[in-house]
């Protein structure tokens, strides 16, 4: 591996490698080889027919399954680009919304407790079954498959300027829910509109410091503000659909001609039968999340409301696993390209067209998440930046759940973040123990090297108040 400046390393390419690997990170920063393999998968990405310019990977990257979290490879469709649910993950559309208050943390100091009551009563999480939303049954969750927030909002859940802070106007146009099996459906019947288990939070945050105050002005964001992260995604319905279509790819890879050195890395033509299935249900998985944000954001503002008198407004909501068709420079021309981003988010620069128009001058809001206990950023994107306008998504892991657990060991992470003045509700002292700082990189020294590297631009510092977990 060659470190070709600050931030920025590349693995050369060699058979049956056909692009370089480019890893953007310090070197502080990069996978210990001998623990984590997840630089010898940024090489088997690299061999994935019609894989444009690099196999990319953000300084959060870490071992997945196939792809590495943190894996960012774009396929030229007409070249016989391919698309692999391994480049998405299990979690489609796992993401992050962020919404502020019209309240200092100063003020929320009081009502707290009762807020944070609130929202543990308000939100369902965990790995059994329990939603805020109960389905009537197949058609309207066909309805949410395909409408995702616009659906959520055009039942009451929400406003329509919330859909204009989402990722693709709340909803991927183009979903199937044909293509989602009656196990995927069983599976997420009784789902929307709750948290899950393991990473995924729904966390009462204040802003600690603001680096670029015009954007932040822009996003809504002041110092002392009380701000809402709520990071969750597909639930057992996206498992469902990446199982499905790995296996459905494994049996058409040799007919299609393609080999790979890594089964997880399973993969069709974007354009062939199997390919146009897969996106269809991943897009359908992607709308699952975003109502499934929705519906959180909306319970978390009635007790906002309640326990407050001030509203929630939406910054942004953003999806960090997911492959989309996007049009990008490629060799003097526009290509038509199948954008793979696993662990890594979305990272539009100022004046993009997809940008509503009252964030158009600012760029994206970026919202990266930090390990429990640790603080949060807000980044926006950049003109020119590499990997397809492409970014980290969070700190990181260096310890499995196991290991954490076991490293962990006679501590009590509850009583670790209430000595921060951090509020806890509903975690389990495993699940506490799984997502303490000790398993993740330093979110900060993450931030730092996305910056160094160009990929986007620190505008806003969150730490936590108090946290909801499964």
């Amino acid at each position: 591996m060659v470190e070709e400046s600050p931030y920025r390393f590349r693995i050369d390419r060699r058979d049956p490698m056909r692009v370089p690997g480019v890893i953007f990170a310090s070197r502080s920063l990069l996978p210990d080889a001998g623990a984590d393999r997840s630089l010898d998968q940024v090489a088997n990405v690299a061999t994935l027919p019609g894989i444009v310019d690099a196999s990319y990977a953000m300084p959060d990257v870490h071992w997945g399954y196939g792809f590495p979290i943190g894996g960012v490879a774009a396929t030229d469709i007409e070249a016989g680009g391919v698309v692999s649910p391994g480049g998405v993950g299990f979690d489609i559309s796992c993401g992050v919304r962020l919404l502020t208050a019209d309240l200092d943390r100063d003020e929320l100091r009081p009502r707290l407790d009762a807020v944070m009551d609130g929202l543990s009563e308000a939100t369902p999480r965990g790995m059994g079954k329990g939603a805020v939303w109960h389905l009537t049954g197949r058609d309207e969750l066909d309805a949410v498959l395909r409408g995702g927030s616009r659906y959520a909002v055009e039942r009451g859940f929400g406003v329509e300027r919330d859909l204009h802070r989402c990722e693709d106007y709340g909803a991927v146009d183009d979903a199937d829910p044909a293509q989602v099996s009656e196990r995927a459906i069983e599976r997420g019947a009784r789902q929307v509109g709750s948290l899950g288990s393991g990473n995924h939070f729904l966390e009462v945050q204040a802003v600690e410091q603001v680096y670029d105050e015009p954007v932040a002005e822009a996003f809504g964001l002041r110092p002392g503000q009380v701000c809402v992260m709520i990071h969750c995604g597909s639930r057992g319905l996206g498992h469902q659909i990446c199982t499905d279509h790995v296996r459905a790819m494994e049996k058409v890879m040799g007919r299609h001609g393609i080999h790979v050195p890594d089964r997880q890395l399973a993969c069709a033509p974007v354009s062939s039968h199997e390919g146009r299935a897969y996106l269809g249900a991943m897009a359908a998985a992607a709308n699952y999340a975003r109502a499934n944000r929705q519906l959180l954001a909306h319970a978390a503002g009635q007790i906002f409301e309640r326990q407050t008198g001030r509203r929630l407004d939406l910054v942004y909501d953003i999806s960090h696993n997911l492959a989309k068709i996007e049009d990008h420079a490629v060799d003097g021309g526009t290509r038509r390209l199948c954008v793979h981003r696993k662990g890594a988010t979305r990272a539009l620069p100022p004046g993009h067209p997809d940008l509503p128009e009252e964030l158009r001058a600012a760029g994206q809001p970026v919202l990266i998440p930090g390990s429990m206990g640790t603080g949060s950023y807000v980044l926006t994107g950049v003109a020119g930046a590499p990997a397809w306008a492409s970014t980290c998504h969070g700190a990181g892991r260096v310890q499995s759940r196991k290991q954490a657990v076991v490293a962990g060991r006679g501590a009590d992470p509850r009583a670790q973040l209430e000595a921060q003045d951090i509020a806890v509700r509903g975690a389990s002292r495993r699940g506490l123990a799984e997502e303490m700082p000790a398993a993740y990189k330093d979110i900060s020294a993450v931030v730092e090297a996305a910056e160094g590297a160009g990929l986007c631009r620190k505008v806003a510092r969150l730490v936590p108040l108090g946290v909801v977990k499964g």
